[in-house]
């Protein structure tokens, strides 16, 4: 893994341990040569996992709609700064830019992002690691959903198996690393999925 594009909240949360371990992200970016692809903002997790993957010499590539760079909110310390006219723009060169994706503690924005890459790699418009670090068990009703999501019919077992968590950063980055793309279409045939 040469890059990893992360998403995340751009407020830091109410709990300590969010701004930590985006620092802790951060850092092991930075000491391990691996590139930093973000939305490019300078507040909140968002800021907090930039800055620490720059202060460890690492490369940090911020992919941010204009509207919000005029709004004096990007980070302004960058390795580079790709600057787009939309959201879905943004969300596509991020994916271009990167070879695997984790989600941290985030708002809607996060959980669009998460969402629409766990969609592409559902239908194969990239085949690369989807990783939730969760942090705090804070996706723990997001992954109950998920589960949900399969007993009832809407989730093939093989799409959610797309979803990589953990609540340890090290286990995680070890499952994207050994993970492989799996045969699973999302429409293989006609018929819908079998009943538990």
């Amino acid at each position: 893994m040469r890059s990893l594009c992360v998403f995340c909240g751009s407020s830091p949360g109410f709990r300590p341990a969010y701004a930590d371990a985006a620092r802790l992200l951060g850092r092991w970016l930075g000491a391990n040569g691996v590139r930093l692809i973000y939305g490019g903002g300078r507040t909140g997790l968002m800021g907090e996992v930039a800055g620490a993957a720059l202060a460890a010499g690492g490369e940090v590539i911020g992919v941010m709609p204009r509207a919000l760079v005029d709004r004096e909110i990007a980070h302004t310390s960058l390795t580079e700064l790709h600057i787009v006219e939309t959201m879905h723009q943004r969300k596509a060169r991020m994916a271009d830019l990167a070879d695997a994706f984790l989600a941290m503690p985030g708002g809607f924005g996060t959980l669009d992002e998460l969402c629409e890459i766990l969609t592409w790699a559902q239908l194969h418009i990239h085949s690369k690691p989807c990783g939730l670090w969760n942090v705090e068990g804070y996706f723990d009703p997001l992954l109950a959903l998920f589960d949900h999501g399969v007993a009832e019919g809407f989730l093939r077992p093989a799409h959610r198996a797309l979803v990589l968590a953990d609540g340890s950063l090290p286990s995680l980055l070890d499952a994207m690393d050994a993970w492989r793309p799996e045969a699973a279409l999302k429409w293989p045939d006609s018929r819908p999925p079998a009943e538990p």
